[in-house]
């Protein structure tokens, strides 16, 4: 299964119907959990998901909205005695916030967390893919994430049926490229793979189009609207016309729009603003909402 379980949206103060951040990536066997902040525990309750297919967490910087959960999820994997090793990634500089919030409180650490810290060069090699990261325009340091699925190709039972390759000759094929006179390549078809790219908490720079380049799903915040773009710029936060330019301009598949400020109660206006700049599939992220990975090209 592949798809975006969305725990909280809200940006900076909670609302009565936006948690803080937290957003978990299905990825077939592959559980990411993003940027959990006060209240995921509780979240992930309400959706019915438990703690212990959850592999890695990412962080992407340490404002509150953002890392306030993890000591809750972190003693929770404990508690439930998650059987293998989970890594948290974070920014490198934040060292001194993460071993707060890893120790906030007395617990039985039963668990085998991994601390990650993430420089510019960042590559962690997962059971989906590569995930990689790159700094980002806030205050205080802060990191995206982009996971990019390798290129595999499908095998077309049809054309090994034509040139006789059935049984274990059909994996020779796989790992070798070559089965006697046959390759790979006449008898399957490329399999391009899926990529997302997770951005918050950020003004327009470079990287969040490098970030968002192609990828098959972009999750990005759009804290404000335009009648407060100066704000924004101000504070590091991009509009929801920004996120959806960056979208046009990356050539992202579809687009989830989340991180909003409780200071504009009607959501769709962020809807109507990234529209004017992308044509694809536009998703105002919702809590508890799940939000299916669009099938391959």
């Amino acid at each position: 299964m592949r798809e975006l379980v969305v725990l909280g949206t809200a940006s900076q103060v909670p609302t009565r119907h936006r948690n803080h951040n937290g957003y978990l990536l299905r990825f077939d066997d592959e559980v990411i959990l993003f940027d959990p902040g006060e209240g995921t525990q509780r979240q992930l309750l309400l959706a019915g998901l438990p703690v212990t297919p959850i592999k890695r967490i990412c962080v992407t910087h340490f404002h509150g909205d953002h890392s306030l959960g993890l000591p809750g999820i972190l003693q929770r994997i404990s508690l439930d005695r998650v059987p293998h090793p989970v890594s948290v990634h974070y920014p490198a500089g934040g060292q001194e916030f993460y071993d707060r919030l890893r120790h906030a409180t007395s617990y039985w650490d039963n668990a085998d967390i991994v601390p990650s810290p993430v420089t510019a060069d960042f590559v962690a090699e997962t059971s989906a893919g590569r995930l990689t990261a790159l700094p980002l325009r806030h205050s205080i340091e802060t990191y995206g994430y982009r996971l990019t699925e390798p290129d595999t190709r499908r095998m077309l039972p049809e054309l090994l049926t034509a040139h006789g390759i059935s049984g274990p000759a059909v994996g020779e094929l796989q790992r070798t490229g070559h089965f006697g006179p046959v390759t790979l390549e006449q008898v399957s078809a490329a399999r391009p793979g899926q990529s997302m790219a997770f951005v918050m908490d950020t003004g327009l720079c470079d990287n969040v189009y490098a970030l968002a380049h192609g990828v098959d799903m972009l999750v990005i915040e759009s804290t404000f609207l335009a009648e407060d773009a100066g704000m924004a710029a101000q504070v590091g936060h991009l509009t929801a016309g920004q996120a959806g330019a960056v979208a046009r301009e990356s050539k992202v598949r579809s687009l989830v729009l989340t991180h909003f400020s409780q200071r504009y109660p009607d959501a769709s206006r962020f809807l109507e603003e990234a529209r004017k700049e992308f044509d694809g599939p536009i998703t105002i992220a919702e809590d508890l909402q799940r939000i299916p990975f669009p099938s391959r090209h």
